[in-house]
């Protein structure tokens, strides 16, 4: 009678064990090896206040991202948890793929302390929060001390014009550039940031819809970017070059500025002397006014996770304060908590670049159009061939501005009749 107790209550504890056995698929799409091990840390935190629970990681390279999650998504693959790009919610939200997170939010002890930004980029989506949002990638621009000093020049360019001067007194040094062009993957940032410098206004659309992208200012903005390129004050293999390459061609002091994210900050600080270089707040247009853009990531939930209450414990440990510290310190962008200025990492020098910029009334932080369906593709594929074939002289600016126009035109108009 004893052993057929013991053998039942054996057969319960393990029938039990496996019924809270659980595994919950975590896709990250913004990689780097220094990335996918502090997410593997905090993950591990996760797994060991849930016993029995397993997180699957799956790392897919951001250049081919998109249409890597997109194949996953088609086949029915879909993940419980996953790193959602500003530039993708829109898509992901308005096909119902995504869980509401506004119920979770009502009842979280940390909601009050996340920023206000944070907290309405996230419900860029029909003003619910279908993503968390851990941090922001605000552009400013790094400087080589060293290169400008070479080139004659005692201080970092406060003005679109004198941009262009510095970049061609450093071009003039042999084997040297004055700007790291990203021409490749994740290069419409630069392109979105001077036009609209030069445009003095950051609207993308005019209130019937109408994309202003091949406007005056606008048009003078991406003939900024072009000649600047064809000038020869950008490598001629920039044309190509993603995120690696231009923080590459920085740190590697073959270029003397780089309008970036706090991410680059990693590679750089490991690779050059703090006294070389130093952060400022981007040049301004004729207006007197600059437009940095602020992108911004987080964490999503997929509609149709059996795990729901799992994954929302995981995001919570993810975009826990400890947990979210953490991951912006290795990531380099800027945490979600109204708190992180104090923190010493935040607060030092290197960092004061992009405060300044938050600072300056005359220095708008500007969200592309991400709401739109149809904008990560623009971003990710349209805006990058098109790009390059204007840089290299087979587009006029002209009929790259009407090609913008026109898509973002459609995709704007469609989405207003929705509403």
């Amino acid at each position: 009678m004893i052993k057929t107790l013991m053998s039942a209550a054996l057969f319960t504890s393990l029938l039990g064990g496996a019924a809270f056995a659980e595994t919950l698929k975590l896709v990250e799409v913004i990689t780097s090896p220094e990335r996918t091990e502090t997410l593997r840390s905090i993950v591990s935190t996760f797994e060991a206040e849930n016993p029995g629970t397993t997180v699957e990681i799956i790392s897919l390279p951001w250049n081919e991202a998109f249409q890597k999650f997109a194949t996953m998504v088609s086949a029915g693959d879909t993940p419980d948890v996953m790193e959602m790009p500003d530039t993708w919610l829109s898509l992901y939200a308005n096909n119902g793929m995504l869980e509401s997170l506004e119920p979770y939010l009502e009842t979280w002890e940390n909601t009050k302390e996340l920023t206000p930004r944070a907290l309405e980029l996230g419900r860029t989506v029909d003003n619910t929060a279908y993503m968390l949002p851990y941090g922001f990638y605000l552009r400013a621009m790094f400087y080589n001390r060293t290169l400008l000093e070479e080139a004659g020049i005692s201080e970092p360019p406060k003005t679109m014009d004198e941009f262009i001067a510095a970049s061609e007194a450093v071009s003039k040094l042999p084997g040297k550039y004055g700007y790291c062009m990203r021409g490749g993957a994740g290069g419409l940032n630069g392109w979105m940031i001077f036009g609209a410098s030069m445009a003095g206004n950051n609207s993308y659309f005019t209130e019937d819809g109408t994309s202003t992208l091949n406007t005056q200012g606008w048009m003078q903005g991406l003939q900024w970017m072009v000649d600047l390129y064809q000038k020869g004050y950008a490598p001629k293999d920039s044309v190509n070059w993603g995120f690696n390459e231009v923080v590459a061609g920085f740190y590697s002091g073959t270029c003397a500025f780089l309008d970036q994210d706090p991410d680059a900050l990693i590679a750089i600080a490991e690779r050059m002397k703090a006294e070389d270089f130093a952060v400022a707040p981007l040049p301004k247009g004729p207006d007197g006014k600059s437009f940095p853009t602020i992108g911004y990531a987080g964490w999503s939930m997929f509609a149709d996770s059996d795990n729901k209450d799992l994954s929302w414990k995981l995001i919570s440990t993810l975009q826990s304060r400890d947990g979210n510290l953490e991951w912006n310190k290795r990531i380099g962008a800027l945490p979600a908590y109204t708190s992180a200025q104090e923190d010493p990492f935040f607060a030092g020098d290197q960092f004061k670049g992009w405060f300044e910029e938050l600072a300056d009334p005359d220095t708008v932080p500007t969200v592309m159009p991400t709401y739109l369906e149809e904008f990560a593709f623009f971003k990710d594929s349209l805006a990058i061939s098109t790009s390059q074939e204007a840089l290299l002289g087979d587009l006029t600016v002209e009929e790259l501005a009407n090609q913008w126009a026109d898509y973002l035109t459609k995709a704007q108009k469609k989405h207003l009749a929705k509403q």
